[in-house]
């Protein structure tokens, strides 16, 4: 049997998943001890054999009245026969399946037609060895004085975008970069930075693109892991290198960058400092000339992106051309994007959704992108007004945000046909489209490192794509039974991996071909990192998986939705707890507050308790009114246990809360800082935690 399922349940308010409401409890025996047995997690399905009897009895019937027709009639009798009791057969036995494919059919047909088009672009691209650079030359050619960025009050062509890369390009071969060199890049959102990234990869070099918000131990972290060389970084971020340059290794050359228009005029001052001044330097140059990128072509190593570090270190996943544009072509033709349409892009580039999916908008389909320095919810559609946006990009928590701004009248003055991104929340879907009038939502889903993303193609709300009911085999991905305490797939006697049933929760896995670009899994430069991240014997020996980590749903047609990450959801009163619903719940009761919820130990109590930071800036939350709220909405095991209100949470830069420090400091009054509650079972009510609470929580005398 499988460890939990998926149980539509009316007495509970859950988060709204397709106007259905449903509750991750456990099935069958062993309800009365609160837990299920390993061994029968691993069982196999019984084999239905009343329903191969019948079966078996009716194409017995089918065959006999044929034969009769045949005898007592004539062989185009029989024919006809044959035909309807064939229809008659398939409609008793089969019309279930009937009634999905029916359903199903044009998403499933329109996205393959999509995939072949993927594949096709792919297999032109690996035919001439094109690198980005290479495939960005061709939008060059194409339009050189069509607008490739909007920046603030800034133009920038697809030709000055080029010229950029080119001076980077001599400027980087003079220091002696050279193929298999790694140019890290530290810039914020600007449009020299995708140009300087650009100059290094056509020496054949790789660039990893450094999160613009890290320092000290984890900035260092992020240049040795990837074994850098060169590192340009702009003077924004001086004092962080300044605190580090003690520990670099002394042979990783260091280029500040300052961004200002460059001087290039015949009588500008020719002076570089000999601390790097990379501007100067680019001051000083002539532009290289055009060249076909000096690399591995279209399936080596690109760029290093880093993932966001929200449970521990970044890890440094590999993106090459290939994986770029299968990404950012995915999003393209599945979210019906065009090639006039202007996207703005208040995301970071140095993650793989701004820096490679809308950047390859622009540098595979001449798409003009508007960059941001930053998010603003308050600003979001008044720039898209502003730029004449077509396309906007999103992401995390980002739609909560622009939702709780004020209404204006710039709501719905705007040309935004089509939002795309992921992590937009079902409770908030429905609303966000209305209050904005947006057409379509293109969510999508994939991890950095992975091989595999998903797409929202019609705007199902609430789904992050979907698999085939009718040709499975086909798509490359699958959802696998899952043990949820421990995160492995469940196998069956023979060793194998067992697929997730319709409406069952499971893992999330993109099948691995080394020798097709587009299901290649690169992983991380750390090698047995990305051993972790594969599951092998799948469906048969041999075979090999990408394993997200994440738990996700497929209903009866398909459509795939987000349930948690195998290391969030915790397990309380015998009860498996999604903190990704609870977040939600908390989140929609508390006015669209940020919060964070995850597990925390209780000595001598089985199971994590769960506990959860808000943010409260004014002191304006009701504990009181939380507590009644969020009754309604959450069986009582999720309810939280411990309330943290904080004044800020440390956020990544794609809008995901780190909990791993919250998690670590857990509920003790002379660790944390802020303000602590726990929830007392004889009132209901949360009520202050300090030293004297703690100690007797910790003791046993308060039992929660």
């Amino acid at each position: 049997m499988a460890a939990v399922d998926i149980a539509v349940d009316n007495n509970m308010n859950k988060t709204d998943i397709n106007n259905q409401k449903f509750e991750l409890k456990a099935t069958d025996a062993d309800l009365e001890k609160g837990e299920l047995k390993k061994e029968e997690l691993r069982e196999e399905s019984s084999i239905p054999w009343s329903k191969i009897i019948i079966a078996m009895l009716a194409l017995g019937v089918l065959v006999a009245a044929c034969a009769v027709t045949w005898v007592f009639q004539d062989w185009q009798t029989s024919l006809q026969v044959l035909a309807i009791l064939a229809v008659v057969y398939c409609i008793a036995f089969y019309w279930r399946w009937l009634y999905v494919a029916a359903l199903t059919a044009p998403r499933d047909f329109s996205a393959l037609w999509c995939y072949f088009k993927i594949l096709w672009l792919t297999r032109n691209f690996t035919n001439k060895k094109w690198s980005m650079p290479d495939i960005f030359h061709q939008m060059v050619l194409k339009h050189p004085n069509k607008a490739c960025f909007l920046f603030e009050d800034e133009t920038w062509t697809f030709k000055q975008v080029e010229d950029y890369s080119l001076r980077a390009s001599a400027v980087l071969k003079s220091e002696g970069v050279k193929r298999g060199d790694v140019v890290a890049v530290m810039i914020g959102n600007c449009p020299e930075m995708p140009a300087i990234w650009l100059g290094a990869t056509r020496l054949g070099a790789v660039a990893p693109l450094i999160n613009t918000n890290q320092t000290g131990n984890t900035l260092l972290h992020s240049i040795n892991v990837a074994k850098c060389d060169v590192v340009i970084y702009s003077d924004e971020f001086s004092t962080a290198f300044q605190d580090i340059a003690k520990e670099l290794n002394p042979s990783i050359k260091l280029y500040k960058f300052t961004r200002r228009p460059l001087n290039t005029s015949a009588d500008a001052v020719r002076v570089v400092e000999t601390t790097g001044d990379f501007t100067a330097m680019l001051e000083n140059v002539t532009p290289a000339p055009w060249s076909q990128a000096d690399g591995e072509g279209f399936n080596g190593k690109l760029l290093y992106i880093y993932t966001s570090g929200t449970t521990g270190l970044p890890k440094a996943a590999v993106i090459s051309s290939s994986r770029m544009v299968f990404m950012a072509s995915g999003v393209h033709y599945l979210g019906s994007l065009r090639a006039n349409d202007i996207i703005y892009c208040p995301m970071p580039l140095y993650h793989s959704a701004g820096g490679c999916i809308t950047m390859g908008q622009a540098f595979i389909f001449g798409c003009t992108i508007v960059l941001k320095t930053k998010f603003s919810a308050s600003a979001y559609f008044p720039d898209c007004i502003k730029y004449n946006a077509t396309v906007a990009h999103y992401i995390g928590e980002m739609c909560r945000y622009v939702l709780a701004t004020p209404q204006a009248a710039t709501d719905k003055q705007h040309k935004v046909r089509t939002v795309y991104g992921n992590g937009m929340r079902p409770a908030i879907w429905t609303d966000f489209v209305k209050r904005f009038n947006i057409k379509k939502v293109v969510e999508f889903y994939g991890a950095t490192e992975g091989n595999a993303n998903i797409v929202n193609i019609n705007n199902r709300t609430g789904a992050i794509g979907f698999v085939s009911r009718i040709i499975p085999a086909v798509y490359p991905i699958a959802i696998l039974k899952v043990d949820p305490e421990t995160g492995d797939p469940i196998r069956d006697k023979k060793g194998l991996c067992q697929l997730a049933q319709p409406n069952q929760p499971g893992v999330f896995i993109g099948k691995i071909k080394p020798n097709n670009p587009s299901r290649a899994f690169l992983g991380y430069v750390d090698k047995d990192a990305s051993d972790k991240k594969i599951v092998r014997d799948v469906f048969t020996f041999g075979d090999s998986a990408f394993i997200s980590g994440d738990i996700l749903m497929a209903d009866e047609l398909g459509y795939l939705f987000f349930m948690d990450r195998t290391g969030d959801t915790f397990r309380w009163r015998g009860e498996n707890v999604s903190t990704t619903e609870v977040e939600s719940a908390i989140s929609r009761v508390a006015d669209q507050r940020d919060a964070v919820v995850y597990g925390v130990e209780i000595p001598n109590t089985d199971g994590r308790a769960g506990m959860c930071g808000i943010v409260d800036t004014q002191g304006s939350l009701d504990l009181e009114k939380l507590a009644k709220d969020i009754a309604k909405d959450l069986p009582k095991y999720a309810r939280p246990i411990f309330i943290r209100v904080m004044t800020s949470v440390d956020m990544t830069g794609t809008f995901k809360m780190r909990k791993i420090d919250l998690q670590k400091e857990g509920y003790n009054p002379s660790v944390v800082k802020d303000k602590l509650f726990y929830l007392d079972p004889k009132t209901g009510k949360y009520v202050p935690l300090g030293n004297e609470e703690y100690e007797k929580i910790i003791s046993g005398q308060i039992r929660l």
